[in-house]
């Protein structure tokens, strides 16, 4: 099927304001709104965008966007995509910074947000299932889903190489002479000129931040590791915040660790991408530092270019690039490959994020299997209650996603008043 860019304007204006639930949130929404409901993409070129986005820096969710965006509309539709899946997130974030920096934690908006969590569970497993079961076509792609995700879940491998490793299997085990149709390869010179053009809109502010304001002044610092972060970050948002972490609490020491923790729970529980979390580090460092809210938005502007600029340009430079390596008989085998890993992965944030909604301490096992291992003491029921009941509104009475959403805030926000 076909859209206008007005419609997919609007559907890319629904996506942004829906997409709680961190990045396998977000992949199970734009799967829901762009295969099952719309069909503006196949599965096939739906999954063949999320292998790719899988191996880049930064969001993959945002650059999924993006890709269907310029699918659809070429780069202005990928423009039009990729801003609006970020813009709504960013300017809640921006109001829930400011409230933070004047009056602390904010239980009120925790109350309103808790039960959005519940509910994104069951948007995210019903994705999940559809994904799986559309994407694990033999034998050897369960196994390297299940191998994936336990290599993730259990022993907190790094994700690069799991991603990379499968797509190598694929690559020496395919068929040369599977019958994939053929596509013409790009244009090389297409893809430098849009390297150098996207490249330079990204890095020349980082290089004038720089002259203007000297290479350690602190806008020019927190450019400096926002715009490195982008690029060496692998795996999306939850290899960012560890990475932003050391820079920000035991680096510079801008953040206290209580400080990061109250901005991560803001980031999961609004929407956009989970690595807005960033916008409050850079918001409340510049606060803290300046004593002036002012300074907060321009570092909130510097966090939102340098992380989400360098998208655009992967995602513009790369994707003329996808259906060629699907057309190639091997490659087409490693993307398979790393399609079934991908399941694992998807799979591995989904519980992620399911232990953090039902328990309110997870951790990490130290030794040789170092599983995600929740404090039992902390389970909340209530929790478990909103969430299945979110299911049996999504599934089973066909509620929608905005208005099971709408009733599990309502409800969360009900509990939380009627608890305190």
């Amino acid at each position: 099927m076909t859209a206008s860019l007005l419609d997919a304007t609007r559907v890319w204006g629904r996506v942004g304001l829906l997409s709680f639930g961190g990045p396998a949130g977000q992949i199970a929404l734009l799967h829901r709104e762009l295969v099952d409901q719309r069909q503006w993409l196949s599965e096939k070129e739906f999954l063949g965008a999320l292998n790719f986005c899988m191996l880049l820096p930064g969001p993959e969710a945002m650059q999924l966007a993006t890709y269907a965006g310029w699918k659809l509309h070429g780069v202005r539709g990928g423009l039009v995509a990729g801003t609006l899946f970020v813009l709504p997130g960013a300017l809640v974030m921006l109001a829930l910074s400011t409230v933070y920096a004047l009056f602390g934690n904010l239980p009120l908006v925790a109350a309103l947000l808790w039960g959005i969590k519940a509910a994104v569970l069951a948007i995210v497993f019903e994705a999940l299932a559809k994904v799986a079961n559309r994407a694990l076509k033999t034998h050897l792609d369960w196994v390297v889903a299940t191998l994936s995700f336990l290599a993730l879940f259990a022993f907190g491998l790094p994700f690069p190489l799991i991603i990379v490793a499968a797509g190598i299997f694929g690559f020496l085990t395919g068929d040369r002479q599977s019958d994939v149709r053929p596509c013409a390869m790009p244009s090389r010179t297409g893809t430098l000129q849009t390297v150098m053009i996207w490249a330079s809109v990204w890095l020349l502010p980082l290089a004038g931040l720089h002259l203007l304001l000297g290479s350690s002044n602190f806008f020019s610092e927190l450019a400096r590791i926002f715009s490195t972060l982008s690029v060496v970050t692998f795996g999306g948002a939850y290899s960012v915040l560890t990475a932003l972490g050391q820079d920000m609490v035991e680096h510079t020491g801008w953040l206290t660790t209580a400080e990061m923790m109250d901005g991560l729970a803001l980031a999961e529980t609004t929407p956009g991408p989970l690595i807005l979390v960033g916008q409050f580090v850079a918001f409340t460092a510049a606060e803290k530092q300046m004593a002036s809210l002012w300074a907060g938005l321009a570092a909130s502007s510097v966090f939102l270019w340098m992380t989400f600029v360098p998208c655009f340009l992967w995602i513009f430079a790369g994707a003329p690039w996808i259906e060629y390596l699907q057309s190639r008989p091997r490659f087409a085998a490693a993307l398979s490959k790393i399609t079934a890993a991908v399941v694992g992965v998807i799979l591995n944030l989904s519980l992620w994020f399911g232990l953090h909604v039902f328990f309110g301490r997870v951790e990490r096992l130290s030794g040789a299997v170092p599983l995600w291992w929740p404090d039992w003491a902390t389970f909340d029921p209530a929790s478990f209650v909103l969430a299945v009941l979110a299911a049996v509104a999504l599934l089973w009475a066909q509620l929608g996603i905005l208005k099971t959403l709408a009733l599990a805030a309502l409800a969360g926000l009900i509990w939380k008043l009627v608890a305190i």
